[in-house]
């Protein structure tokens, strides 16, 4: 009885271990302008927080003097909530056509690609950061296409060099893609080249659906499944695995703390697809609970919406947070992101996304009380 409790013992001891290697990514990127202070972060729900955004000035990546203070301090402050969190710096972001511009230029020339790659380890290293994330949003051509690939490959060559050299854990580097064809082509990514060489990408799974895109008709922003159209979280996660070839394991899973809002024509027609006068643009997941109206879930889209009078809401709440993450892990995912964390309500959503991923280590503990 003795031995073989202790045999369960090491065999627990053995696969906590494999599970620590092994780890999932519970992300969340943290918005320098989102008006949240890093002290006030949660960091209980994540794994993985991403510090956003560098930027790429005159192809080097740098911090700007009003980011200085807080990317500095980003990891230590954390790290004092969390001593297992990782951080990463992200670079670029959604800023529109000119800031894709700097990122293509950049990357079209060897010179100008170790610009950028020995800044950003510089940087990554000068703030105590375990890792960087590219996003570029989003290479737009063949060359771009061509260009990234050897990005990708020299800044995984450089990395692996720097840390070699300086003794440091080799950084992490991550990509943050285009969530679907709906967005921008996803032929345009080296599928081969990320695999090979990141060691995860965030797929952004997100704003497929807006009101400003979609003003007259209601919309599922972000739908999982989507039985009725081409475009949903499904069609761009499939197209990663088997049109591109990336591992799922390599996959995060992007989940949207925000939603649309869109005007009713006919406040007693309120259903997904109603008709409407206008869009209003993204709100936050906060600002829509706030906004008091009446929630229902669509199993079949798996999707949230709210309404109140002629306003209506498409986002994602928890049901449809939590049915996402069932849904990465069932398709072997590495794991899942939010953007961005500051617009979660009391951290509902957060909560709702781990709980929803568990921790290997839960059923180890239950096969060794067994």
């Amino acid at each position: 009885m003795v031995e073989s409790k202790s045999l369960s013992l090491l065999i627990f001891t053995m696969l906590v271990s494999f599970s620590s290697a092994q780890t999932a990514i519970k992300g969340g990127y943290w918005y320098s302008e989102s008006g949240l202070k890093v002290s006030d972060i949660d960091a209980s729900h994540f794994t993985h927080l991403f510090c956003a955004f560098a930027i790429l000035d005159n192809n080097k990546v740098t911090i700007s003097s009003s980011d200085a203070s807080s990317f500095s301090t980003f990891t230590q402050i954390l790290l004092q909530k969390k001593s297992s969190i990782k951080t990463l710096l992200s670079i670029g972001g959604g800023k529109g056509p000119s800031l894709a511009k700097s990122f293509s230029d950049m990357a079209s020339q060897a010179s100008t690609r170790k610009s950028f790659i020995d800044s950003s380890i510089q940087v990554a290293r000068n703030n105590n950061f375990h890792g960087l994330d590219l996003d570029w949003e989003y290479p737009s051509t063949n060359t771009d296409k061509t260009n990234l690939g050897l990005l990708v490959k020299e800044w995984r060559a450089a990395i692996t060099q720097e840390s070699k050299t300086s003794g440091k854990p080799t950084l992490l580097l991550s990509a943050a893609v285009a969530g679907s064809d709906q967005i921008t082509s996803l032929q345009n990514y080296p599928g081969q080249e990320l695999a090979n060489n990141l060691d995860f990408l965030n797929v952004m799974t997100y704003d497929l659906f807006t009101s400003d895109g979609y003003p007259k008709v209601t919309q599922p922003p972000a739908p999982l499944k989507n039985p009725g159209g081409q475009f949903s979280v499904d069609e761009g996660i499939t197209k990663w695995i088997n049109q591109l070839g990336l591992p799922p394991k390599k996959l995060a899973l992007g989940l949207p703390f925000y939603g649309f809002k869109w005007l009713l024509s006919d406040p007693n027609k309120h259903a997904l697809f109603a008709q409407a006068t206008a869009g209003a643009g993204a709100v936050k997941y906060k600002d829509i609970k706030n906004a008091g109206g009446q929630v229902v879930y669509n199993s079949t889209y798996f999707t949230n919406y709210s309404y109140k009078g002629t306003d209506w809401y498409g986002y994602d709440d928890t049901q449809s947070v939590s049915a996402k993450v069932d849904y990465a892990k069932g398709k072997g995912l590495f794991g899942y992101f939010a953007w961005h964390i500051e617009q979660d309500s009391n951290w509902a959503l957060s909560q709702a996304a781990s709980q929803a991923w568990g921790s290997e280590i839960d059923g180890l503990q239950k096969v060794y009380r067994e």
